[in-house]
C-alpha cells in the first residue's frame, strides 16, 4: 500500500485505536460517525476512510453542516430545479449527487435544524432524493460519513436531534481523540508541521529544541491539533535560523484566556477579535478566518452559532 498522503500523525495507542478502526469499516460501505472535539482532525479521519474504500476513485465530497444558510440547506445536499426559487436559473447538482459513487462527509451534522434532519433521513432510507421544485426521485449511491462535537445521545434524549436519524448515523462510531489525551504524539505532529510550513514559507527551519517540545507537551491544547497547527506556523514565520523560534509566553496566554471563561464564550471573544484585527474581512490572507486557521465557511457557521452579526456596528 503507497503512503497515505495525508497521514494520521502519531503513534499514540489512542491514535492506535483510530487506525484500527478505520481498517476495519474503511473497506465495508457502512456509515461511519466521527465524535470528537473541534479541531481534532474528524475531516483526516474521514478522507482516509474514503481514501481506503472500494471507493476511493470516486470523489470525496466534505459539507460544513455549520456554515449551510438554514434556507438553503435542501438545495445545497439535494439540488434544484430551474425556476425552483429566485435565483435558481438553471438545475444544480446537490452534494448528494456530486459524490456519487464516492464519499459524502457531513461535518458537524449535529447542527443540523430539525427539518433538514428529516429529509436526510428519507434520503438514508430510501437511498433517493428529490431536488427543490422538482417531484422526481433521484438515486443516489453514497457512502456516508458524518462528523460532530456533540453528544448526539444526550442531544436525542433532550428532543434536539432525531432519535431514529442518530441510530442511522450511529452504524460504526468512532471516538477521535483530543490533544491533551495524545501529549506523546506533540514531538511527531512538531516535526511534521516544521517540514509542511518550512517549505510553504521559504524558512531553513529543521529542528525543535527539546525545552520547546517539554513546553508543548505541558500545554493542555483546548483547540488540539489545530492550535498546534497555527502555532506552529506563527513560529515558522518568525524563524530566521535552523531552530524553531518559540515564546512560551505564547502558551501561558493561551492557558490564561481559556480560564477567564468558558471555551464557548472564549471562542466567540476570539472570533470579534479576529473580525475587528480584519477591518471585518473574513476570506483572504489577513482575513479573520485566515487569523483563526479556519476555513471562510466554517467561521460563517461559528458566527452564526455564537449570534454574531455580519455588521462591524454591533460588535460593540
Amino acid at each position: 500500500m503507497s503512503p497515505d498522503p495525508r497521514p494520521l500523525v502519531g503513534d499514540s495507542p489512542a491514535l492506535a485505536a483510530v487506525r484500527r478502526a478505520v481498517d476495519r469499516v474503511a473497506p465495508t460501505d457502512a456509515t461511519v460517525l466521527l465524535l470528537g472535539e473541534t479541531g481534532t482532525g474528524k475531516e483526516l479521519v474521514a478522507r482516509l476512510v474514503h481514501d481506503r474504500s472500494p471507493r476511493c476513485g470516486g470523489p470525496f465530497v466534505p459539507v460544513s453542516c455549520a456554515a449551510l444558510a438554514p434556507g438553503l440547506i435542501a438545495s445545497e445536499l439535494f439540488g434544484h430545479e430551474a425556476g425552483a426559487f429566485t435565483g435558481a436559473v438553471k438545475r444544480r447538482a446537490g452534494r448528494f449527487e456530486l459524490a456519487a459513487g464516492g464519499t459524502l462527509f457531513l461535518d458537524e451534522v449535529g447542527e443540523l435544524p430539525p427539518e433538514a434532519q428529516a429529509a436526510l433521513l428519507r434520503v438514508l432510507q430510501e437511498r433517493v432524493v428529490e431536488r427543490v421544485g422538482g417531484g422526481e426521485s433521484v438515486p443516489v449511491d453514497v457512502r456516508l460519513v458524518a462528523a460532530t462535537h456533540r453528544d448526539l445521545a444526550a442531544e436525542a434524549a433532550a428532543g434536539r436531534f432525531r432519535p431514529d436519524l442518530f441510530y442511522r448515523l450511529n452504524v460504526f462510531p468512532i471516538a477521535v481523540p483530543p490533544l491533551r489525551d495524545r501529549p506523546g504524539d506533540i514531538p511527531a505532529l512538531a516535526a511534521h508541521f516544521v517540514r509542511l510550513f518550512a517549505a510553504k514559507h521559504g524558512r531553513p527551519v529543521t529542528r525543535v529544541r527539546a525545552q520547546t517540545l517539554a513546553d508543548l507537551s505541558r500545554h493542555p491544547w483546548p483547540g488540539n491539533v489545530r492550535e498546534l497547527q497555527n502555532l506552529i506556523e506563527r513560529a515558522m514565520i518568525l524563524s530566521d535560523g535552523p531552530d524553531l523560534a518559540f515564546d512560551p509566553g505564547w502558551l501561558a496566554g493561551a492557558t490564561a484566556a481559556e480560564g477567564a471563561g468558558t471555551w464557548s464564550a472564549q471562542e466567540r471573544a476570539r472570533i470579534l477579535d479576529a473580525l475587528r484585527a480584519a477591518g471585518g474581512r473574513v476570506y483572504g490572507p489577513g482575513g479573520a478566518a485566515h487569523r483563526l486557521g479556519l476555513k471562510p465557511t466554517t467561521l460563517y457557521g461559528k458566527m452564526r452559532k455564537h449570534g454574531i452579526d455580519r455588521n462591524p456596528a454591533a460588535w460593540g
